[in-house]
């Protein structure tokens, strides 16, 4: 009876154990980590090595590795002797040549083929002022490059060597590249050909540079990686592997790749023209706190808060004024500063675009016709002697004067203040500094020092305003409080 008893249980417990495991994996089916052999070995033959040489005059023997710093060269002779894997002549030894330039190797770096016809994309800092451009295939066969442009804001280069019938990479979508998915880079690392390296994606737009929303991985890229292909599972490019974040000068966990779209835009002109043309309206752009944005009514931070306009530029001419903010553009919202100058660069010159403002508590549509130079203008600016009519300490902690007409001409402004004196207060204590114009407090514009001083004996003592500075060729905005 008590064996039977046993055994029920032991049936009871297993069919619960059954249960509970089924539900397990119901809940979190298991993920298993990708074989990329069979990806490799179809990617592999579109990745390139790029050798770029210089011409340059030898004064003394030297030695070294295209590409590598000396220690990293020397740990590499030490290990592994000579020659070194994947430079087949090991060290090469440069003589002295009597003042007359010779070829000499200026880096190494990776590219990919994108059509069959031998075109490559690469990184513009990879080929960026070489003599002569060298691209290696995987079959050993090796080719003078053709450079078709280069774009160094973006940092995208194209290569073309004469060839036929080359296998190429399928682009994939950046656009849909997700956080956490698994990625693959290819490339030559310090010289090594078809080196493979995986990770996942770490983080998407990340803003490091001016027209790019970088792919972030944990991915291991080296010196040598640049202009190499970022793939995911499908053997789709989603990237250029361009950048790495180092304290060393080597791989720390951390890399960046252009996404395939921004440099396939990019690509386009520079296959085409040769060159790339972006959109510009002549803005400076300051970053949107929480503060600010609270101050101004927003709410929340958005927007690209201007600091500054350029005179007699295109934002000028449709009327956009420094301390506005930009929420939108030609229909395209501006979620961030960052964000403004990719929409604009995508803009075709000469377009007219409504532009949609932030300023005195409301919107407002301007239009702004795009232009295609990328000029600016560098005032030189005079000390300037404030005229005499001056106020006393005012509520803020600071002491105004109404400014000259040289200085106004200088800021490029028609009103304000100028600051010639800080007291105890919340504006003298906020970083502002004699010689600084206050243009507007709130949504009134300054005239002058007497409606200035009306002015911020009425503010609301616990109710935080927006006070805007011009300072040099930027205009501040400083949340204070009169209390």
């Amino acid at each position: 009876m008590m064996k039977k008893y046993l055994m029920a249980l032991m049936a009871i417990f297993s069919l619960g154990q059954t249960a509970f495991i089924s539900t397990a994996s119901a809940q979190n089916p298991r993920v298993t980590i990708p074989d990329f052999a069979d990806l490799v070995e179809r990617a592999s033959p579109a990745v390139v090595n790029i050798r770029t040489t210089e011409k340059v005059v030898i004064q003394q023997a030297q030695g070294g590795i295209p590409g590598m710093p000396e220690d990293q060269a020397e740990f590499f002779r030490r290990f592994f002797g000579v020659p070194i894997p994947g430079i087949p002549n090991g060290p090469k030894s440069a003589q002295p040549n009597n003042g007359k330039p010779q070829e000499a190797d200026r880096g190494v770096g990776s590219g990919f083929i994108i059509e069959s016809n031998g075109l490559i994309l690469t990184n513009a800092h990879v080929v960026e002022g070489a003599t002569t451009i060298y691209v290696t295939l995987t079959d050993k066969r090796e080719f003078k490059a053709k450079l078709l442009g280069m774009d160094k804001r973006t940092d995208v280069a194209v290569v073309k060597i004469e060839a036929r019938d080359l296998p190429r990479l399928a682009l994939g979508d950046s656009s849909k590249v997700r956080v956490g998915e698994w990625v693959l880079a290819i490339g030559s690392p310090f010289g090594l050909e078809n080196t493979v390296t995986a990770g996942i994606v770490s983080a998407k737009s990340r803003d490091t540079g001016d027209y790019l929303p970088f792919i972030q991985t944990d991915v291991a890229v080296n010196p040598g990686n640049s202009g190499g292909p970022l793939l995911n599972t499908a053997g789709q490019v989603i990237g250029i592997n361009s950048q790495i974040f180092s304290r060393s000068g080597g791989y720390m966990g951390i890399s960046f790749a252009i996404p395939i779209d921004e440099a396939m835009r990019v690509a386009d002109q520079l296959r085409t023209n040769g060159k790339m043309t972006r959109g510009r309206i002549g803005v400076a752009l300051g970053d949107m706190t929480k503060e600010v944005a609270e101050s101004l009514g927003l709410g929340k931070p958005r927007g690209a808060y201007v600091r500054n306009v350029e005179p007699g530029g295109p934002a000028a001419a449709g009327g956009i004024e420094s301390g506005d903010v930009i929420l939108s553009f030609n229909g395209r919202e501006i979620p961030k500063s960052t964000d403004l100058p990719r929409v604009v660069g995508e803009t075709k010159p000469g377009t007219t675009a409504t532009v949609q403002v932030w300023r005195k508590g409301g919107t407002r549509d301007l239009s702004v016709t795009v232009a295609d130079t990328e000029a600016t203008q560098a005032t030189n600016k005079k000390p300037d002697v404030p005229a005499p009519n001056s106020s006393g300490v005012t509520v803020l902690g600071v002491t105004v004067s109404e400014p000259s007409d040289a200085k106004k001409k200088d800021l490029n402004i028609k009103g304000g203040v100028e600051i010639t004196g800080l007291g105890d207060g919340p504006l003298a204590k906020s970083g502002v500094r004699p010689g600084d114009v206050i243009i507007r407090v709130g949504d009134a514009d300054i005239t002058g020092v007497k409606q200035f001083e009306a002015l911020v004996k009425g503010l609301d003592a616990n109710k935080a305003v927006p006070v805007f500075v011009r300072r040099s060729d930027s205009t501040l905005v400083i949340p204070v409080r009169p209390k």
